[in-house]
Order: C-alpha cells, then structure tokens, then sequence
C-alpha cells in the first residue's frame, strides 16, 4: 500500500515537527508497508520529492537520517537501497563480539533446539504478548574456529514466525536476521541491550567448555521492527577470554 502523496507543508505548523521529520516518518511507512522489499531501490530524491511536494533538499535531509540508522544505503552512482541483513557487513552490527588477534570472521552456528511453548509473565510483557501466548523458544551455540562461545537462548512471537522449524533454520544461509526478513517478512531494525557478567553455571559449563564459576557476559537484547514493535527476546552468554565486546557510542 502506498502512503498517499500530499503537501505535508500546510501540516508543519500543526505538528510542529521539522518538515523533513515528516518525510522520514512517510518513507518509514512505505517501508513498514513493504512498498519497497530489502535490497530493492526506493525512487530518486526528485522522484520522491515530487511525490511529497517538498524539495529535493528536505527528501534528502530525511534520506541522510535513515541511512544513518541502516535503514538505507546509498551506493555511489547507483541510487538509495532499502537495507537488508543479507548484505555481508550487516552480520556483523548485532553481533558485537570481536577478536583480541587476528580479524573478524563469521562464526558457525549449531541449533541446540527450536521448539513451541508457551510465553512466561515477562517475555510476554517484553513481546507485548498475552501471557501463555506462543512463542518459538531457540537454542544455539556460536563457535569461532570451532571455539564455543555464545550460548543464544532466544524469544520469538509464535505468530509471527509461523512455521519456523530446525530444519528450515539449519536449512538457511547467512544469519538467523536475514533467515527472519527473507522468509517471514520481518526486518530487525533495532535492539536495546542490558549487559553484566554472571558465573557460569553447570549448563553453560558444559555447552561453552568452561568451568563453573567462568565469568561470562550475559547480554539481554530486545530487537525491534518497523514501528517500534518488539519482535525478540535474546539472551546471550559470552566467552571473554578470546572476544571483547565492541560497540560504538554516538
């Protein structure tokens, strides 16, 4: 569905929101609405601007703003380009773990399991379910050369993710992110994280290949989709002794 073009100009006063704001939040919702998949090439800023009624220079403005949120990519003599977690370096902006020597590589992933359930109190609270709604509860590990290091106990709204099974996951290629917008439409855009450091326990010893007691960072993670709708639920337990976790304040 295509958001309906109009002069947003007569509304600004009225909303008191910058007028490229007001763009950002139309281009938002062409993209919530799938008017342009992942990957895809949204129109030319003067394309775009005629549509809106605005001028080039406020498209732009707003442009600037969603690239710088990785919602966009502008690519040099090319065009603007939704965002998609198949791209390469897209792996690598929720996974925060980088090596103390030698460069990043791609970690393997192997499915502990992936079942149905039903949601406890707190992350139906967190997914904005009803309690005992259904979830798909997942289990992994991620092993850097053949090194386990993240134990992944992850949250998803069972119906949203109809469907998802091990096998379709084992199946897939590239990250679990481009598995959830390729096949089931939803697009990660955005996470809030909590960090400490726990002991590891008799579990997490066992499937990390640590002692009890190994300090390890627990990483709790909400990820968003268009529209601020909470769509996971992670927990993450790390290894330190090889990786740090990296992230850059702006």
């Amino acid at each position: 569905m295509k958001p309906q073009a109009r002069n947003i100009s007569n509304n600004a006063s009225a909303t008191f929101s910058p007028l490229y704001r007001q763009i950002k939040a139309l281009l938002l919702t062409s993209l919530e609405l799938g008017e342009w998949r992942p990957g895809e090439a949204i129109p030319s800023e003067l394309g775009l601007a005629s549509r809106f009624k605005v001028s080039q220079g406020t498209v732009r403005k707003a442009i600037d703003e969603l690239s710088a949120e990785n919602l966009l990519v502008r690519r040099q003599g090319k065009g603007t380009f939704v965002a998609t977690h198949k791209e390469p370096h897209a792996h690598f902006r929720f996974l925060r773990l980088r090596p103390m020597e030698g460069k990043q590589d791609y970690p393997q992933m192997h499915l502990l399991d992936c079942r149905r359930g039903r949601a406890p109190v707190e992350i139906a609270r967190i997914l904005e379910l009803k309690p005992g709604e259904g979830v798909v509860l997942l289990r992994r590990i991620l092993s850097f050369h053949g090194v386990p290091t993240v134990l992944d106990e992850i949250s998803l709204p069972g119906n949203i993710f109809k469907g998802l099974t091990a096998a379709r996951i084992s199946g897939s290629q590239g990250s679990l992110y481009n598995l959830f917008e390729a096949e089931f439409g939803t697009r990660m855009i955005r996470a809030d994280e909590q960090i400490r450091a726990i002991p590891a326990d008799a579990i997490a010893s066992e499937l990390l290949k640590v002692d009890i007691g190994t300090p390890l960072l627990c990483v709790d993670r909400v990820t968003y989709t268009y529209g601020d709708r909470a769509v996971e639920f992670r927990r993450g337990l790390y290894r330190t002794d090889r990786h740090y976790y990296s992230n850059t304040l702006a």
